[in-house]
């Protein structure tokens, strides 16, 4: 009984680790989990739309989208949003290194 409770606790702890690593984008703090959906949110809303004119649309695209974590909502009234949600996206796409703390901008590993 005791290891089945040791074992549990062990699994409940590495659960609470995976999702205790943070992103930090100038003075915004956002989930790993929020950044993958941002990034998955960013490629189904501009697929196609690779053209650096239209950053500040495919921002306004972005941050107008319902499905869009409501964390990300004072990024995207801040100043200099597009670029922000860029360098989010390119964590989201690489997230596996986020979790070994690869990127500077990821804590909590």
């Amino acid at each position: 009984m005791k290891t089945v409770l040791s074992i549990t606790f062990l699994a409940l702890a590495v659960s609470l680790l995976c999702d205790a690593v943070q992103v930090k984008e100038r003075e915004f703090t956002f989930s790993l989990e929020s950044v993958r959906q941002l990034k998955d949110l960013m490629d189904s809303d501009l697929a196609g739309k690779e053209s650096p004119r239209l950053a500040k649309t495919s921002t306004a695209i972005v941050c107008n989208d319902p499905d869009l974590p409501e964390e990300f909502l004072p990024l995207c009234q801040s100043e200099g949003a597009g670029m922000s949600l860029a360098r989010l996206a390119f964590i989201g796409n690489n997230y596996d290194e986020c979790e070994i703390c690869m990127f500077a901008a990821c804590t909590g590993c």
